[in-house]
């Protein structure tokens, strides 16, 4: 049997309407999974690019996962549509760039809310569920290297991430063996969702990012939201069945060290 055939199981992705959260519940539904993704607003169809795949879309429900008993209710309706959840994904998430002196308290509490509570509240639902089917499940947490190394400008985002990937090894350790809980440690993405029509100033603006990229990760680029969403697909698979509380990095090789910048930046221009 293939390994990564997910057919007949069931897959949940929070914050699975847009960006990586839609490319990862695809591949899910390309492997023959039924998928269930929730967000605070339905998806859109109208406008170029406000989905970033082809094809049928998974089944939504309208939640926000801040809320414990909108996470319960999500559990709720992945177990009312298909009977299970084999696996859960925590996407939801994210920051604006906000200096720590001057940012309100109630965003830190809302940026740490959404990074580090929500999938805690939605990772117990989906556990109280997986415990008592006969294989299981996996729950997996995106990540950030913003959770490994400091996070100026999104201070409150990298210590929510810092705990999430203490959360995974914490649940891990506690839920096993029935239940297995990892972490992806994601580093830059491509944004798949790319919303209206590309003009002069985002084109020049973009091209500036990739080659920025391009100087400090190894690999040259950012991944793309395919390459995290294969990650996904290894981990919930049986070809990981005896990894729980690790952490996989997806992060193209890390950072150049920052004593070697100018070394680096001289043979990046050099190879132009």
């Amino acid at each position: 049997m293939d390994p990564l055939d997910f057919t007949g199981r069931v897959v949940v992705v929070t914050g699975g309407t847009r960006g990586l959260g839609a490319v990862t519940a695809h591949a899910f539904q390309a492997a023959g999974a039924h998928v269930l993704v929730c967000a605070r607003t339905a998806p859109s169809s109208a406008g170029p690019g406000r989905y970033p795949v082809p094809g049928p879309r998974p089944a939504f429900f309208r939640a926000d996962v801040r809320d414990p008993a909108q996470a319960a209710a999500l559990a709720g309706e992945a177990v009312r549509r298909f009977g299970r959840i084999d696996v859960l994904i925590n996407n939801a998430g994210g920051a604006p760039t906000a200096s720590a002196g001057t940012a309100s308290p109630r965003l830190h509490a809302k940026i740490i809310e959404l990074n580090l509570i929500a999938p805690l509240h939605v990772s117990q639902a989906a556990n109280a569920v997986m415990c008592e089917q006969s294989a299981g499940g996996v729950i997996l947490m995106i990540g950030s290297v913003s959770g490994t190394r400091p996070s100026p400008g999104t201070a409150a985002y990298g210590a929510a991430k810092a705990g999430l990937h203490h959360l995974a090894t914490s649940l891990a350790a506690e839920w096993a063996p029935k239940v297995r809980v990892n972490s992806l440690v994601v580093g830059p993405v491509d944004d798949p969702d790319r919303p209206g029509p590309a003009g002069p100033d985002r084109e020049v603006a973009e091209a500036g990012a990739a080659a920025s990229v391009a100087r400090t990760v190894p690999m040259g680029r950012a991944a793309s939201a395919g390459e995290v969403a294969s990650a996904c697909l290894l981990l919930a698979s049986p070809l990981a069945g005896y990894i729980t509380g690790a952490a996989l990095a997806v992060h193209g090789g890390g950072e150049w060290p920052a004593y070697l910048a100018d070394l680096r930046d001289t043979a990046y221009r050099a190879q132009k």
